[in-house]
């Protein structure tokens, strides 16, 4: 008997001390008001900020939408810290020492993770005031500027919730202050690129989409730019990852803000062409050009279509013209068009397309070689053997 009364003591205890000195009674309760508070965070969800949702939802404005879905988990977060509260204001863990000090800072660095939580995930609807930006520097300044934003929220939001522990955060940006110096001076290429991003990005040289080339470096179209590099993708699908800094030094052409797209040929006709056909030629192209919806007119872009040069084998005619698409397979379609017509209208003048040819006129007095011979015995000889003379294969 004694020793049953001695085991209970032991448990009274063990029940009593706890785990560093709080009894397992104030441990039990402070877990029961956190599951209570989980309970309550489903319930709060379900009937008050799905509610919420809806009626924002109901407004004519997209603006409270994105503000009530983007402060949707913060807000649910709300009674946990709650529950995290009671559950340390129980009996057991209001006394004095270490776990007092720490109880209250966890609240408090609770509330501060939560409020910048919040500005954190409002900062994403919130840019839509930023919309208005756009007309002065790209989509993809606007995102930096975001990303800046919630860089500057996250910063500050760890800053104060090292200062509630007692961690002096001046010391430590000094610190990295003088990291940071020395990182510098050994990444002057790292820096260069996220400069020359920047600038791409204010200036708006390109963006996502177009189709740039890069002089002696890469031709295609622009999938993303970054503030240390901007991948661009070549015509044979191949990804090409290209430095910021490099569109510093190389000339870049935007192809896609082509007002227009050029047409440049010249055609070569015979040298029989006569000066009445060639006019009729060039007249008639400028006649399929002139009043054509896929060209544009003389009054907006240049267009001509004259009689150029004397080449060596053919007369030159110059076709100078630009169409309004800029699109390739469009514009591919409208020259294949126009040169079925030019062919049309060259044969129905009377002439033809010259080809590089030359011709070989035997000087005056010049003596013409006597005709080679084989001597008979060379024929002889080969007849006798049985061989088959030339040109006769095949009889």
């Amino acid at each position: 008997m004694q020793n049953i009364q001695d085991f209970w003591n032991i448990v009274r205890e063990v029940w009593h001390t706890g785990y560093m000195g709080i009894d397992f009674s104030s441990i039990i309760t402070a877990l029961l008001i956190l599951a209570f508070a989980l309970l309550i965070r489903g319930v709060f969800t379900r009937f008050v900020v799905n509610r919420v949702v809806k009626l924002a939802q109901r407004s004519k404005s997209q603006i409270d939408d994105q503000v009530i879905l983007a402060l949707k988990c913060p807000i649910r977060f709300i009674p946990v810290v709650l529950g995290i509260y009671f559950a340390l204001e129980i009996p057991g863990f209001e006394q004095e020492g270490n776990i007092a000090i720490a109880s209250g800072r966890i609240i408090r660095s609770l509330i501060v993770f939560n409020l910048f939580w919040a500005l954190y995930c409002a900062i994403d609807p919130l840019t839509y005031f930023l919309g208005r930006l756009e007309e002065l520097f790209s989509v993809e300044m606007v995102r930096f500027l975001v990303k800046i934003m919630k860089g500057i929220v996250a910063g500050l939001g760890a800053a104060t919730v090292l200062e509630l522990w007692g961690i002096q955060v001046g010391p430590i940006i000094a610190g990295l202050g003088i990291v940071g110096v020395a990182v510098a001076l050994g990444a002057q290429d790292l820096f260069k690129n996220l400069i020359s991003g920047f600038l791409i990005l204010a200036e708006k040289r390109f963006k996502a989409g177009d189709w740039v080339k890069v002089d002696d470096i890469v031709e295609g179209t622009v999938e993303k730019i970054g503030f240390r590099s901007t991948m661009i993708r070549r015509f044979d699908k191949a990804p090409t990852i290209v430095p910021n800094a490099t569109f510093a030094d190389k000339a870049v052409t935007n192809f896609s803000e082509m007002t227009h797209r050029r047409i440049f040929w010249k055609i070569g006709v015979e040298y029989s062409t006569t000066v009445a056909q060639l006019q009729t030629i060039t007249g008639e192209i400028k006649d399929y050009l002139i009043g054509n919806e896929d060209f544009v007119q003389p009054e907006d872009a240049t267009m001509f279509v004259v009689t150029d040069s004397f080449n060596q084998s053919s007369i030159d005619i110059m076709i100078y013209c630009f169409t309004k698409t800029t699109v390739w397979g469009d514009w591919l379609d409208i020259k294949q068009d126009f040169a079925y017509a030019i062919k049309r209208i060259v044969e129905n003048a009377g002439t033809g397309f010259a080809f590089p040819s030359l011709s070989v006129y035997p000087g005056e007095g010049a003596e013409t070689p006597d005709p080679y011979e084989p001597p008979p015995d060379f024929k002889q000889g080969h007849t006798a053997q049985g061989s088959t003379p030339i040109g006769d294969e095949g009889r």
